[in-house]
Formats: structure tokens, sequence, C-alpha cells
């Protein structure tokens, strides 16, 4: 089955059906219904073919959230094109290299983006393409694809290195929506608030695709805004909610009784990207009458692991694999460990891409005998829970010990004042490295004091060497810490 047959549960078989809200480009209200959203594309897909794309051309795009990127996803699927989304945040050293890396024909912005695209890069304007794409036929042009024709180059967050294109498939996109909409019960009658970026696989490709495969209807904002999200919540009802750990810390600002209200409405509250805090889960769970459901996925592989709709969402944990999905815990040596050991996540199947962009190289590096090697390390309990324990990469080795931060990360975000924590290793003379904590805290907490306490809960290896007070932990568009930019520590 193509990924189109299962989009056309809703394009076709529900046309009808109120799809879609959200503000058209002169910031008023737009609602689309499903049917309206099968025409938009096929004219955008006429447009696109009018200006000599073909399959397997790659065609950016370099946008924040709106209905033009649906078009053009929908367009490009129905017409073999190989979609590259871009970032909003990056800039020119970023930019330059996926395109180059990519080549795709053009690289569709608005005109206020355009200041933002390197010299010398082919940019279509997005309102001169809408504009030729009005006029254009309503009627469906298709080129056939199977499971393993590429879909998307979605490139990795680039936080140790240069950036990587995955090559997501058809076939990928099906399975995770199949699986995500079965795991998590999706149904027409859902309505989800759809606030996470969609130039990334957090939104594009468990977002829009349960909303496609399930019929139901979706509010687009441009970006969450913490200020106007209770209100949001209050306007459009949502039943299920797509966040990262740091939308979630925000929500905890609303009022208690709005919250309540919120929560009384909802059936779901998803998180991902980055590792939700424990301290977090139960303050959102006091406060909106949820247990917030982790998730753990990549964007090689979509997702991988979950917490069970029915039964216990262990905070700390990211739960058991999905669907189709198989996971393996092993050693150095690639070799199982037993339940209650660390060792690095590897994972088979249908969701996981099919190699690296023109990157042959790192793709014979990144799979073994047919297991994708996440490069995260993890631990499995008895009952089988899964625990992830930070990136190999974030490994800190002091004295011949192996310290994983988010275990130091966990324990600090738990005091009172701390409210974001980072750990990261610094080169030491006597110990090779050793750990530092870089804290988002209160003027009041004490550092002296908060070392005394870690001290009496961490083996003395473990305890970091340095606490650092910063305004703002570096992150990605995502949630993910961007250790590397963290500012340098030297002892005192």
């Amino acid at each position: 089955m193509s990924l189109l047959a299962l989009y056309d549960r809703s394009l076709l078989g529900r046309a009808a059906s109120p799809a879609l809200d959200c503000l058209d480009p002169t910031g008023q209200p737009l609602a689309l219904t499903f049917g309206a959203l099968e025409a938009r594309s096929n004219r955008m897909a006429h447009a696109l073919r009018a200006r000599g794309v073909n399959a397997g051309d790659r065609l950016a795009f370099y946008l924040t959230n709106r209905v033009e990127i649906i078009d053009l996803w929908l367009a490009c699927i129905k017409t073999g094109i190989i979609v590259v989304p871009i970032n909003v945040l990056y800039r020119e050293r970023e930019i330059t290299h996926i395109v180059s890396d990519a080549a795709p024909v053009a690289v569709v912005t608005t005109a206020a983006q355009q200041g933002d695209l390197p010299a010398g890069v082919t940019s279509w304007n997005l309102e001169a393409l809408r504009a030729e794409a009005a006029p254009q036929l309503s009627e469906r042009i298709t080129v056939q694809s199977v499971a393993n024709t590429p879909a998307a180059l979605v490139y990795t967050s680039g936080t140790t290195g240069a950036s990587k294109g995955a090559v997501l498939t058809h076939g990928n996109f099906a399975a995770n929506a199949l699986a995500l909409t079965s795991a998590w019960e999706f149904t027409s009658d859902d309505r989800y608030l759809a606030v996470l970026p969609l130039f990334h696989v957090h939104g594009l490709g468990n977002g829009l695709h349960v909303w496609l495969l399930s019929g139901c209807h979706m509010r687009l904002v441009e970006r969450f805004e913490h200020e106007r999200a209770a209100d949001w919540f209050e306007a459009y009802q949502p039943t299920v909610f797509f966040g990262v750990p740091t939308m979630f810390v925000r929500l905890l600002e609303v009022a208690p009784e709005r919250a309540a209200a919120i929560g009384a409405r909802s059936r779901l509250f998803v998180s991902g990207s980055a590792p939700l805090p424990a301290p977090v889960m139960e303050a959102f769970r006091e406060r909106f009458g949820h247990v917030i459901l982790e998730r753990y996925g990549m964007t090689e592989t979509l997702m991988n692991v979950s917490n069970p709709f029915y039964g216990e969402r262990r905070p700390g944990t990211v739960g058991f694999p999905m669907p189709m999905t198989v996971v393996r815990i092993v050693d150095e040596a690639g070799v199982d460990v037993p339940d209650g050991t660390s060792g690095e996540l590897w994972v088979r199947g249908p969701n996981v891409c099919d190699g690296y962009w023109r990157r042959p190289d790192a793709t014979a590096v990144a799979f073994a005998d047919g297991w994708f090697r996440t490069g995260d390390v993890g631990v499995r309990a008895a009952d089988g829970y899964i625990t992830l324990e930070g990136r190999r990469s974030d490994l800190i080795i002091s004295g011949g010990f192996n310290i994983y931060p988010r275990e130091i990360e966990e324990l600090l975000a738990e005091q009172d004042g701390v409210h974001e924590a980072a750990v990261v290793g610094v080169k030491d003379a006597v110990r090779g490295e050793v750990p530092v904590a870089y804290l988002v805290c209160d003027a009041a907490v004490n550092l002296e004091a908060l070392a005394q306490q870690v001290r009496t809960q961490l083996a003395s290896f473990k305890v970091p060497r340095g606490f650092v007070r910063v305004d703002a932990l570096p992150r990605t568009a995502l949630g993910k810490v961007q250790r590397h930019l963290l500012p340098p520590w030297t002892a005192a």
C-alpha cells in the first residue's frame, strides 16, 4: 500500500469533513475540508510540474507553520518529489550545508524569510508559487510510489557535527503513522492542536500523519507561544496535544483552575524530542489531571518506543517498543546485555530510514547486520520498561568510571529552585574528564549548598566539579540541549 492510499482515507473518503483551521497569509481565519486540501495540493502539484520539478528531484522549504507546507507535502508525495525541510532557526552555515548536500531544485520560502537564506541559494517565493497554483487544474496527478520510494530528506539536528540527511521513505512514514494511530487510539472525533514545527519529524512525521490517517480535526498555529497557550486550549478545546518538555514546563504556569478545565476536555498529552524530567511529569499530573505519555524517537527512525496508552506511564522511562519495531540493548561488541544493564539501543523495523543521503560511509557505520545503531544508551527493566540514560557521545569517563549526564540532571532538576540542568564533561589532567553542571535556577539558590545536597545522593565521582548558573540552556528548535554551545568552564 502506498502512503497516498493511506492519506486517501481522509482526502477522498472524508472529503466533505472539516479538516483544518489556521490563519491565512493576511492573518484571517481559514477553515478547510479534506476535499479542499486535496484540490489545493493537486493545483500545487501542477504548478510544480509546470516549473519543471519531477519525480526524484529534491525540493526544500524554509517556512514556519502554515497551510502551504501541507499543500507542498501532499503535492510532492503525489508526484514523487523528495521534500527537504529546513529548520527556520538555521542560518547561513547550516543552510549552506543542507543545500549543498541535498542539491534541491530550489528552496521555497516567503519574501519575509528570503533574507535569511545565504547568497547564491536558488529560492522560490512562496507567494508567487501560491499565485501560480491558484488557477491550475484541481484534478490529481500522481507518480507511482512504493514503500522504499524516498519521500523526504530530513537532516539531523547536528548538535555534534555536520548534519546528515536521513532518507525517509513512503514506507517509513506509513508504518510510523499506522503504529501511532493504532497505539494512541486516534479517531476522526479527535481535535489536534498542532504547535510543533512541520520542518521536524515530530510535527511532520507524527502530528501531520496521525491527523491525515485518522481524519480528525487539526488547528495549526505558527509556533508555540506560552502566553497564548491557555487561550488556544480554551478556544479550540483539543483532545490531543503533542509537545516537547520545555512546552510542558511553560504550561505549568497556567492557573490551576484553568489547567484543570483544559485537562478535563483532553484525552492525551504526549512528550518527546528530549527527556521529560520526572518532577515536571508529576507537577503536570497534579495541575492538569493527566499523566503525560513520554515516548522516544529519532530523525532516522521516527518512533521507536512509547509508554503505554493503557497502563502505567512510568516517570523517567520511555516505555516499550512500538508495534512493528524491535529494540535490542547491546554492549560494545553488539551482544545483548541482561535486563538492568546499560547498553546501546539498536532498532530494526519498517520505521527505520533507508540510510543517509550520499553518505555510504555514515550509513555503514550506523547499521550493523540490519540493525540501526541509535547511539543512545539505555537500560531495560525486568518488566520491559526502557529508560534512556543519554547519548553515547555524551558519556563522561572520569577516572575509569562511566558517568551518564541524565542521571545527574534529573537529580538536580528535583532540587528546589532549579528549573533546568545540563551536565557535560570537561577535560581534567588527573581524571581525564570531570562533570560540570549548568543550571537555570532562581537567584536564591545557593550553589554551595546545592553541591552539598548532591554529594549526599550521588557517588563521589558523579558529583559535578563545578556548578554554573546560566540564564538559559542553548537548545535546538525541538528542545534538545546543545551542550557544545554552553560557556566554557575552568576550575577556580
